[in-house]
Protein backbone atom coordinates (compact mmCIF):
# COMPACT_ATOMS: atom_id res chain seq x y z
CA UNK A 1 0.00 0.00 0.00
CA UNK A 2 2.62 2.23 0.68
CA UNK A 3 5.09 1.68 -1.58
CA UNK A 4 5.56 5.16 -2.87
CA UNK A 5 7.43 7.79 -1.47
CA UNK A 6 4.28 10.40 -2.04
CA UNK A 7 2.01 7.48 -0.03
CA UNK A 8 4.96 7.57 2.82
CA UNK A 9 4.86 11.46 3.13
CA UNK A 10 1.18 11.57 3.04
CA UNK A 11 0.58 9.47 5.65
CA UNK A 12 3.11 11.26 7.86
CA UNK A 13 1.98 14.62 7.15
CA UNK A 14 -1.82 12.98 8.28
CA UNK A 15 0.05 11.66 11.57
CA UNK A 16 1.77 14.91 12.08
CA UNK A 17 -1.48 16.93 12.12
CA UNK A 18 -3.33 14.97 14.36
CA UNK A 19 -0.74 14.71 16.61
CA UNK A 20 -0.42 18.38 16.79
CA UNK A 21 -4.23 19.43 16.98
CA UNK A 22 -4.31 16.86 19.77
CA UNK A 23 -1.42 18.66 21.54
CA UNK A 24 -2.90 22.08 20.45
CA UNK A 25 -5.90 20.98 22.11
CA UNK A 26 -4.53 19.60 25.31
CA UNK A 27 -2.08 22.25 25.83
CA UNK A 28 -4.42 24.97 25.30
CA UNK A 29 -7.09 23.09 27.46
CA UNK A 30 -4.73 22.79 30.06
CA UNK A 31 -3.51 26.41 30.01
CA UNK A 32 -7.11 27.67 29.84
CA UNK A 33 -7.83 25.61 33.08
CA UNK A 34 -4.71 26.77 34.80
CA UNK A 35 -4.94 30.57 34.19
CA UNK A 36 -9.27 30.68 35.32
CA UNK A 37 -7.70 28.71 38.35
CA UNK A 38 -5.13 31.56 39.18
CA UNK A 39 -7.78 34.54 38.27
CA UNK A 40 -10.16 32.78 40.29
CA UNK A 41 -8.21 32.59 43.47
CA UNK A 42 -6.83 35.92 43.14
CA UNK A 43 -9.94 36.81 42.91
CA UNK A 44 -11.54 35.66 45.88
CA UNK A 45 -8.10 35.12 48.04
CA UNK A 46 -9.86 37.09 50.84
CA UNK A 47 -13.58 35.19 50.39
CA UNK A 48 -13.15 33.39 53.40
CA UNK A 49 -12.19 36.32 55.64
CA UNK A 50 -14.81 38.49 54.42
CA UNK A 51 -17.82 35.48 55.09
CA UNK A 52 -16.07 35.41 58.82
CA UNK A 53 -16.98 39.69 58.93
CA UNK A 54 -19.97 40.01 56.74
CA UNK A 55 -22.11 37.00 58.30
CA UNK A 56 -20.99 37.59 62.10
CA UNK A 57 -19.86 34.15 62.33
CA UNK A 58 -17.82 35.11 65.33
CA UNK A 59 -19.18 35.78 68.27
CA UNK A 60 -17.52 36.92 71.77
CA UNK A 61 -14.34 35.11 70.50
CA UNK A 62 -16.06 31.99 69.45
CA UNK A 63 -17.84 30.93 66.53
CA UNK A 64 -21.58 31.22 65.96
CA UNK A 65 -22.90 27.37 64.77
CA UNK A 66 -26.24 29.35 64.30
CA UNK A 67 -24.66 31.37 62.11
CA UNK A 68 -22.36 29.29 60.78
CA UNK A 69 -25.42 26.78 59.85
CA UNK A 70 -27.72 29.83 58.16
CA UNK A 71 -24.24 30.41 55.83
CA UNK A 72 -24.03 27.07 54.87
CA UNK A 73 -27.59 27.06 54.08
CA UNK A 74 -28.10 30.83 52.15
CA UNK A 75 -24.91 29.97 50.31
CA UNK A 76 -26.26 26.43 48.93
CA UNK A 77 -29.34 28.38 47.52
CA UNK A 78 -27.39 31.92 46.18
CA UNK A 79 -23.84 31.00 45.37
CA UNK A 80 -23.67 27.29 44.31
CA UNK A 81 -20.09 27.88 42.71
CA UNK A 82 -18.33 27.84 46.10
CA UNK A 83 -18.31 25.23 49.02
CA UNK A 84 -17.43 25.87 52.33
CA UNK A 85 -15.70 23.64 55.30
CA UNK A 86 -14.86 24.35 59.00
CA UNK A 87 -11.98 22.27 59.75
CA UNK A 88 -10.44 22.44 63.11
CA UNK A 89 -6.16 22.82 63.29
CA UNK A 90 -5.56 18.96 62.27
CA UNK A 91 -7.40 19.44 59.25
CA UNK A 92 -10.54 17.26 60.35
CA UNK A 93 -13.56 18.59 58.72
CA UNK A 94 -16.36 19.28 61.51
CA UNK A 95 -18.64 20.74 59.31
CA UNK A 96 -19.81 21.80 55.33
CA UNK A 97 -22.15 23.62 53.31
CA UNK A 98 -21.96 20.70 50.81
CA UNK A 99 -24.49 17.58 50.31
CA UNK A 100 -23.28 15.07 52.95
CA UNK A 101 -23.52 12.17 50.75
CA UNK A 102 -20.99 13.22 48.49
CA UNK A 103 -17.95 14.25 50.58
CA UNK A 104 -15.41 12.10 50.48
CA UNK A 105 -12.73 13.28 52.90
CA UNK A 106 -12.96 13.34 56.38
CA UNK A 107 -9.30 15.48 56.24
CA UNK A 108 -7.42 17.57 54.34
CA UNK A 109 -3.84 18.55 53.92
CA UNK A 110 -2.84 21.48 56.11
CA UNK A 111 0.28 22.03 54.00
CA UNK A 112 -1.66 24.28 50.83
CA UNK A 113 -3.21 26.06 53.75
CA UNK A 114 -0.30 26.99 55.89
CA UNK A 115 1.17 28.09 52.74
CA UNK A 116 -1.54 30.15 51.25
CA UNK A 117 -1.67 31.83 54.92
CA UNK A 118 1.84 32.34 54.08
CA UNK A 119 1.62 34.08 50.71
CA UNK A 120 4.68 32.46 49.82
CA UNK A 121 3.65 30.51 46.66
CA UNK A 122 2.47 31.29 43.37
CA UNK A 123 -1.09 30.71 42.45
CA UNK A 124 -2.91 28.61 41.80
CA UNK A 125 -2.28 27.21 44.76
CA UNK A 126 -4.13 23.57 44.84
CA UNK A 127 -5.52 22.09 48.04
CA UNK A 128 -7.57 19.01 48.62
CA UNK A 129 -11.36 18.46 47.57
CA UNK A 130 -13.39 16.75 50.32
CA UNK A 131 -15.60 15.56 47.35
CA UNK A 132 -12.55 13.42 45.81
CA UNK A 133 -10.05 11.19 47.15
CA UNK A 134 -7.26 12.61 44.99
CA UNK A 135 -8.80 16.17 43.57
CA UNK A 136 -7.27 19.13 43.57
CA UNK A 137 -9.05 22.68 43.81
CA UNK A 138 -8.46 26.08 44.01
CA UNK A 139 -9.57 27.72 47.79
CA UNK A 140 -9.45 30.63 50.16
CA UNK A 141 -9.05 30.03 54.27
CA UNK A 142 -8.68 31.82 57.04
CA UNK A 143 -8.48 31.26 60.99
CA UNK A 144 -11.36 31.09 62.82
CA UNK A 145 -12.37 32.70 65.37
CA UNK A 146 -9.28 34.82 64.09
CA UNK A 147 -5.36 34.61 64.09
CA UNK A 148 -3.92 35.37 67.10
CA UNK A 149 -6.24 31.88 68.65
CA UNK A 150 -7.10 29.78 65.73
CA UNK A 151 -8.90 27.29 66.94
CA UNK A 152 -10.21 26.16 63.01
CA UNK A 153 -10.22 27.41 59.54
CA UNK A 154 -13.11 28.54 57.56
CA UNK A 155 -11.83 26.61 53.96
CA UNK A 156 -13.73 27.71 50.80
CA UNK A 157 -13.30 25.59 47.87
CA UNK A 158 -13.66 28.12 44.74
CA UNK A 159 -15.05 25.85 42.50
CA UNK A 160 -17.96 23.97 43.64
CA UNK A 161 -19.48 20.62 41.87
CA UNK A 162 -22.86 22.18 40.80
CA UNK A 163 -20.14 24.91 38.69
CA UNK A 164 -17.93 21.47 37.30
CA UNK A 165 -21.62 20.36 36.27
CA UNK A 166 -22.22 23.06 34.52
CA UNK A 167 -18.65 23.81 32.63
CA UNK A 168 -18.81 20.17 31.84
CA UNK A 169 -21.89 20.69 29.57
CA UNK A 170 -20.73 23.69 28.17
CA UNK A 171 -17.17 22.01 27.20
CA UNK A 172 -19.20 18.97 25.90
CA UNK A 173 -21.88 20.90 24.22
CA UNK A 174 -20.06 24.30 22.63
CA UNK A 175 -16.37 23.87 23.13
CA UNK A 176 -15.68 20.52 22.26
CA UNK A 177 -17.60 20.44 18.98
CA UNK A 178 -16.43 23.85 17.88
CA UNK A 179 -12.66 22.94 18.82
CA UNK A 180 -13.82 19.55 16.92
CA UNK A 181 -14.82 21.29 13.88
CA UNK A 182 -12.10 23.71 13.75
CA UNK A 183 -9.41 20.91 14.64
CA UNK A 184 -11.04 19.14 11.48
CA UNK A 185 -10.85 22.38 9.12
CA UNK A 186 -7.23 22.95 10.09
CA UNK A 187 -6.43 19.26 9.38
CA UNK A 188 -8.16 19.65 6.31
CA UNK A 189 -6.74 22.77 4.68
CA UNK A 190 -3.20 21.25 6.01
CA UNK A 191 -3.58 17.80 4.47
CA UNK A 192 -4.57 19.67 1.39
CA UNK A 193 -1.80 22.17 1.36
CA UNK A 194 0.60 19.58 2.60
CA UNK A 195 -0.49 16.44 -0.30
CA UNK A 196 -0.63 19.45 -3.13
CA UNK A 197 2.87 20.64 -1.89
CA UNK A 198 4.59 16.84 -1.50
CA UNK A 199 2.99 16.36 -5.03
CA UNK A 200 4.94 19.01 -6.56
CA UNK A 201 7.84 18.10 -4.43
CA UNK A 202 8.12 14.17 -5.50
CA UNK A 203 6.95 14.99 -8.91
CA UNK A 204 9.95 14.77 -10.19
CA UNK A 205 11.25 11.82 -8.12
CA UNK A 206 8.48 10.07 -9.62
CA UNK A 207 9.75 11.41 -13.25
CA UNK A 208 13.28 10.19 -12.39
CA UNK A 209 12.08 6.87 -11.22
CA UNK A 210 9.92 6.18 -14.17
CA UNK A 211 13.21 6.93 -16.47
CA UNK A 212 15.24 4.44 -14.14
CA UNK A 213 12.76 1.50 -14.21
CA UNK A 214 12.35 2.56 -18.44
CA UNK A 215 15.99 1.96 -18.59
CA UNK A 216 16.02 -1.19 -16.54
CA UNK A 217 13.26 -2.83 -18.81
CA UNK A 218 15.17 -1.87 -22.15
CA UNK A 219 18.14 -3.90 -20.72
CA UNK A 220 19.88 -0.41 -20.37
CA UNK A 221 19.81 0.94 -23.93
CA UNK A 222 16.97 3.59 -23.28
CA UNK A 223 17.70 6.83 -24.87
CA UNK A 224 15.11 9.08 -22.74
CA UNK A 225 17.15 11.07 -20.34
CA UNK A 226 15.92 13.46 -16.92
CA UNK A 227 16.88 16.30 -18.31
CA UNK A 228 16.27 19.45 -16.51
CA UNK A 229 13.05 21.41 -16.95
CA UNK A 230 13.06 25.02 -18.03
CA UNK A 231 16.37 25.84 -17.30
CA UNK A 232 15.73 26.52 -13.31
CA UNK A 233 18.26 26.08 -10.91
CA UNK A 234 19.34 22.48 -10.10
CA UNK A 235 18.42 21.31 -6.80
CA UNK A 236 19.69 17.94 -5.07
CA UNK A 237 16.83 16.21 -7.17
CA UNK A 238 17.76 17.48 -9.98
CA UNK A 239 21.51 16.98 -9.57
CA UNK A 240 20.52 13.83 -8.97
CA UNK A 241 18.92 13.68 -12.20
CA UNK A 242 22.08 14.82 -13.99
CA UNK A 243 24.08 12.32 -12.32
CA UNK A 244 21.77 9.28 -13.42
CA UNK A 245 21.40 10.67 -17.27
CA UNK A 246 25.82 10.91 -17.19
CA UNK A 247 25.78 7.49 -14.93
CA UNK A 248 23.33 5.96 -17.87
CA UNK A 249 25.23 7.54 -21.12
CA UNK A 250 28.64 5.65 -19.41
CA UNK A 251 26.83 2.74 -19.27
CA UNK A 252 25.49 2.42 -22.37
CA UNK A 253 28.82 3.69 -23.64
CA UNK A 254 30.70 0.59 -21.85
CA UNK A 255 28.01 -1.83 -22.85
CA UNK A 256 28.78 -1.15 -26.43
CA UNK A 257 32.75 -1.12 -26.20
CA UNK A 258 32.03 -4.78 -24.40
CA UNK A 259 29.89 -5.56 -27.84
CA UNK A 260 32.53 -4.19 -29.41
CA UNK A 261 35.15 -6.30 -27.48
CA UNK A 262 33.04 -9.44 -27.49
CA UNK A 263 33.13 -9.39 -31.55
CA UNK A 264 36.78 -8.55 -31.75
CA UNK A 265 37.47 -11.43 -29.28
CA UNK A 266 35.66 -13.44 -30.98
CA UNK A 267 37.40 -12.14 -34.26
CA UNK A 268 40.58 -12.53 -32.41
CA UNK A 269 39.87 -16.53 -31.56
CA UNK A 270 39.24 -17.39 -34.68
CA UNK A 271 42.51 -15.15 -36.19
CA UNK A 272 44.88 -16.68 -33.56
CA UNK A 273 43.45 -20.26 -34.58
CA UNK A 274 44.10 -19.89 -37.96
CA UNK A 275 47.54 -18.40 -38.02
CA UNK A 276 48.78 -20.51 -35.18
CA UNK A 277 47.60 -23.48 -37.55
CA UNK A 278 49.60 -23.01 -39.72
CA UNK A 279 53.17 -23.00 -38.58
CA UNK A 280 51.95 -25.78 -35.77
CA UNK A 281 50.55 -28.00 -38.96
CA UNK A 282 54.05 -27.19 -41.10
CA UNK A 283 56.33 -28.09 -37.69
CA UNK A 284 54.33 -30.96 -37.20
CA UNK A 285 54.53 -32.47 -40.85
CA UNK A 286 58.47 -32.21 -41.32
CA UNK A 287 58.82 -33.39 -37.44
CA UNK A 288 56.63 -36.30 -38.62
CA UNK A 289 58.41 -36.65 -41.88
CA UNK A 290 61.91 -37.28 -40.26
CA UNK A 291 60.50 -39.30 -37.58
CA UNK A 292 59.18 -41.70 -40.00
CA UNK A 293 61.77 -41.21 -43.06
CA UNK A 294 64.27 -39.94 -41.44
CA UNK A 295 66.95 -42.95 -42.34
CA UNK A 296 66.33 -42.34 -45.58
CA UNK A 297 67.10 -39.07 -46.04
CA UNK A 298 69.87 -37.49 -46.98
CA UNK A 299 71.98 -35.62 -44.36
CA UNK A 300 71.61 -32.50 -46.48
CA UNK A 301 67.73 -32.38 -46.73
CA UNK A 302 67.04 -33.46 -42.91
CA UNK A 303 69.25 -30.41 -41.76
CA UNK A 304 66.72 -28.50 -44.14
CA UNK A 305 63.65 -30.26 -42.83
CA UNK A 306 65.10 -29.61 -38.89
CA UNK A 307 65.86 -25.88 -39.91
CA UNK A 308 62.57 -25.76 -41.32
CA UNK A 309 60.43 -27.08 -38.41
CA UNK A 310 63.23 -24.85 -36.36
CA UNK A 311 62.16 -21.56 -38.32
CA UNK A 312 57.97 -22.50 -37.45
CA UNK A 313 58.75 -23.01 -33.75
CA UNK A 314 59.98 -19.96 -33.39
CA UNK A 315 57.79 -18.36 -35.53
CA UNK A 316 54.90 -19.85 -33.27
CA UNK A 317 56.92 -18.69 -29.94
CA UNK A 318 56.89 -15.31 -31.08
CA UNK A 319 53.06 -14.79 -31.96
CA UNK A 320 52.50 -16.59 -28.61
CA UNK A 321 54.78 -14.22 -27.59
CA UNK A 322 53.29 -10.98 -28.92
CA UNK A 323 49.62 -12.62 -28.22
CA UNK A 324 50.17 -12.26 -24.85
CA UNK A 325 52.12 -8.94 -24.93
CA UNK A 326 48.61 -7.48 -26.67
CA UNK A 327 46.35 -9.07 -24.54
CA UNK A 328 48.20 -7.60 -21.10
CA UNK A 329 48.35 -4.00 -23.06
CA UNK A 330 44.18 -4.48 -23.27
CA UNK A 331 43.66 -5.54 -20.06
CA UNK A 332 46.07 -2.81 -18.56
CA UNK A 333 48.45 -4.92 -16.55
CA UNK A 334 51.34 -2.73 -17.66
CA UNK A 335 51.06 0.79 -16.82
CA UNK A 336 53.25 3.02 -18.60
CA UNK A 337 56.18 4.79 -16.72
CA UNK A 338 56.43 8.52 -17.63
CA UNK A 339 59.52 10.56 -17.69
CA UNK A 340 62.05 12.51 -19.42
CA UNK A 341 64.06 11.26 -21.90
CA UNK A 342 66.37 11.77 -25.04
CA UNK A 343 64.61 11.15 -28.29
CA UNK A 344 67.48 11.59 -30.20
CA UNK A 345 69.98 8.78 -28.79
CA UNK A 346 66.76 5.98 -28.08
CA UNK A 347 66.73 6.41 -32.09
CA UNK A 348 70.13 6.24 -32.87
CA UNK A 349 70.32 3.31 -30.51
CA UNK A 350 67.51 1.19 -31.72
CA UNK A 351 68.35 1.96 -35.95
CA UNK A 352 71.60 0.67 -34.57
CA UNK A 353 69.90 -2.88 -33.88
CA UNK A 354 69.46 -3.02 -37.48
CA UNK A 355 72.21 -2.08 -38.82
CA UNK A 356 73.38 -5.58 -40.04
CA UNK A 357 70.26 -6.72 -41.50
CA UNK A 358 69.92 -3.36 -43.50
CA UNK A 359 73.90 -4.08 -44.75
CA UNK A 360 72.55 -7.95 -45.39
CA UNK A 361 69.75 -6.64 -47.82
CA UNK A 362 71.71 -3.78 -49.29
CA UNK A 363 69.13 -1.55 -47.55
CA UNK A 364 69.92 1.95 -46.99
CA UNK A 365 68.91 3.26 -43.50
CA UNK A 366 68.76 6.56 -42.27
CA UNK A 367 68.07 8.83 -39.86
CA UNK A 368 67.06 12.44 -40.37
CA UNK A 369 67.27 14.11 -36.58
CA UNK A 370 66.35 17.79 -36.59
CA UNK A 371 69.04 19.75 -34.60
CA UNK A 372 68.89 20.11 -30.81
CA UNK A 373 65.74 17.94 -30.15
CA UNK A 374 64.59 18.87 -26.43
CA UNK A 375 63.85 15.55 -24.07
CA UNK A 376 59.96 14.07 -24.73
CA UNK A 377 57.55 12.76 -22.01
CA UNK A 378 57.03 8.57 -22.14
CA UNK A 379 57.82 5.46 -20.77
CA UNK A 380 61.63 4.89 -22.53
CA UNK A 381 61.11 0.72 -22.82
CA UNK A 382 57.78 0.87 -24.77
CA UNK A 383 58.73 3.73 -26.42
CA UNK A 384 61.53 1.40 -28.16
CA UNK A 385 59.12 -1.68 -28.75
CA UNK A 386 56.86 0.49 -30.69
CA UNK A 387 59.82 2.01 -32.54
CA UNK A 388 61.24 -2.15 -32.93
CA UNK A 389 57.83 -3.13 -34.52
CA UNK A 390 57.53 0.17 -36.62
CA UNK A 391 61.26 -1.00 -38.09
CA UNK A 392 60.17 -4.95 -38.15
CA UNK A 393 57.00 -3.63 -40.12
CA UNK A 394 59.21 -1.55 -42.72
CA UNK A 395 62.02 -4.35 -42.91
CA UNK A 396 59.68 -6.72 -43.77
CA UNK A 397 57.56 -4.34 -46.55
CA UNK A 398 60.97 -3.42 -48.31
CA UNK A 399 62.44 -4.82 -50.82
CA UNK A 400 66.64 -5.56 -50.87
CA UNK A 401 67.95 -2.52 -52.30
CA UNK A 402 65.17 -0.33 -50.93
CA UNK A 403 65.38 2.59 -48.29
CA UNK A 404 63.85 2.95 -45.05
CA UNK A 405 64.39 6.69 -43.22
CA UNK A 406 63.80 7.48 -39.52
CA UNK A 407 62.74 11.15 -39.32
CA UNK A 408 62.66 13.27 -35.77
CA UNK A 409 60.79 16.39 -35.82
CA UNK A 410 59.80 18.61 -32.78
CA UNK A 411 56.52 21.72 -33.17
CA UNK A 412 56.17 23.55 -30.05
CA UNK A 413 54.62 21.14 -27.41
CA UNK A 414 54.74 17.81 -29.28
CA UNK A 415 57.65 14.96 -30.26
CA UNK A 416 57.05 13.14 -33.92
CA UNK A 417 58.87 10.41 -34.84
CA UNK A 418 58.22 8.81 -38.93
CA UNK A 419 59.74 5.73 -40.37
CA UNK A 420 58.96 5.74 -44.03
CA UNK A 421 60.24 2.62 -46.18
CA UNK A 422 60.03 2.08 -49.98
CA UNK A 423 57.60 -0.86 -50.35
CA UNK A 424 54.26 -0.89 -51.87
CA UNK A 425 52.29 1.16 -49.57
CA UNK A 426 49.03 0.86 -48.56
CA UNK A 427 45.96 0.10 -50.01
CA UNK A 428 43.37 3.08 -49.47
CA UNK A 429 40.91 0.82 -48.33
CA UNK A 430 43.29 -0.97 -46.03
CA UNK A 431 45.08 2.63 -44.16
CA UNK A 432 41.89 2.27 -41.41
CA UNK A 433 43.09 -1.17 -40.26
CA UNK A 434 46.23 -1.32 -40.57
CA UNK A 435 46.31 -1.51 -36.69
CA UNK A 436 43.57 -4.08 -36.02
CA UNK A 437 45.50 -7.42 -35.09
CA UNK A 438 46.31 -10.06 -37.75
CA UNK A 439 45.69 -7.31 -40.15
CA UNK A 440 47.75 -8.08 -43.17
CA UNK A 441 47.65 -6.03 -46.44
CA UNK A 442 47.63 -7.58 -50.05
CA UNK A 443 51.09 -5.97 -49.43
CA UNK A 444 52.13 -8.20 -46.81
CA UNK A 445 55.15 -10.81 -47.00
CA UNK A 446 54.33 -14.29 -48.67
CA UNK A 447 56.10 -16.07 -46.54
CA UNK A 448 53.78 -15.74 -43.36
CA UNK A 449 56.55 -14.18 -41.54
CA UNK A 450 54.53 -11.34 -40.67
CA UNK A 451 51.89 -11.68 -37.90
CA UNK A 452 49.90 -8.80 -38.10
CA UNK A 453 49.80 -8.00 -34.26
CA UNK A 454 53.32 -5.66 -34.07
CA UNK A 455 51.46 -2.44 -35.31
CA UNK A 456 48.11 -3.36 -33.07
CA UNK A 457 50.99 -3.44 -30.11
CA UNK A 458 51.94 -0.13 -30.47
CA UNK A 459 48.89 1.58 -30.67
CA UNK A 460 48.22 0.61 -27.80
CA UNK A 461 51.28 1.14 -26.16
CA UNK A 462 51.22 4.74 -27.44
CA UNK A 463 47.03 4.89 -26.15
CA UNK A 464 49.00 3.97 -22.88
CA UNK A 465 51.70 7.13 -23.21
CA UNK A 466 48.96 9.54 -24.12
CA UNK A 467 50.63 9.72 -27.38
CA UNK A 468 49.17 9.19 -30.77
CA UNK A 469 50.29 7.07 -33.89
CA UNK A 470 48.81 6.73 -37.59
CA UNK A 471 49.70 5.45 -41.09
CA UNK A 472 50.12 6.82 -44.62
CA UNK A 473 51.61 6.52 -48.15
CA UNK A 474 54.94 8.28 -48.59
CA UNK A 475 54.78 10.81 -51.67
CA UNK A 476 56.01 8.14 -55.07
CA UNK A 477 56.34 4.56 -53.09
CA UNK A 478 56.13 3.26 -49.50
CA UNK A 479 54.50 3.87 -46.45
CA UNK A 480 54.47 6.21 -43.34
CA UNK A 481 54.06 5.16 -40.10
CA UNK A 482 54.38 8.47 -37.15
CA UNK A 483 54.12 8.54 -33.49
CA UNK A 484 53.88 11.76 -31.48
CA UNK A 485 54.66 12.21 -27.82
CA UNK A 486 54.41 15.22 -25.54
CA UNK A 487 57.65 17.48 -24.86
CA UNK A 488 58.50 17.75 -20.91
CA UNK A 489 57.50 20.84 -19.89
CA UNK A 490 60.98 23.04 -19.60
Amino acid sequence: MLKTLYAKLSLGLVILLIVVGLLYAFISNTITRNYLQEVNQQFNRNLARDLVADRNLVAEGRIDQQALAETFRQYMVINPSIEIYLIDLDGNILSYSADPGKVKRKQVSLAPIESFLAMDENYPLLGDDPRSHDGKKAFSVTPVPNQQRPEGFLYVVLRGEQVEQVEQVIRESYFLRMSGWAVAASLGVGMLVGLVVFRLLTRRLHRLSAVMEEFERSRFNSERTYGVEGGRTADEVDRLGITFDRMAQRIREQIEQLQEQDTLRRQLVAQVSHDLRTPLASMQGYLETLQIKGHELPAKQRADFLRTALKQGQRLSRMVEELFELASLDAREKAAVLEPFAPAELVQDVAQKYRLRAEQRAIDLGLDTAPDVPFAQGDIAMTERVLDNLLENAFAHTPDGGRIVVKVSVDERRLSVAVTDSGKGIAKDDLPAVFEPFFRADAAPADGSHAGLGLAIAKRIMTLQHGVIWAGNAPGNGATFTFQLPLTPT
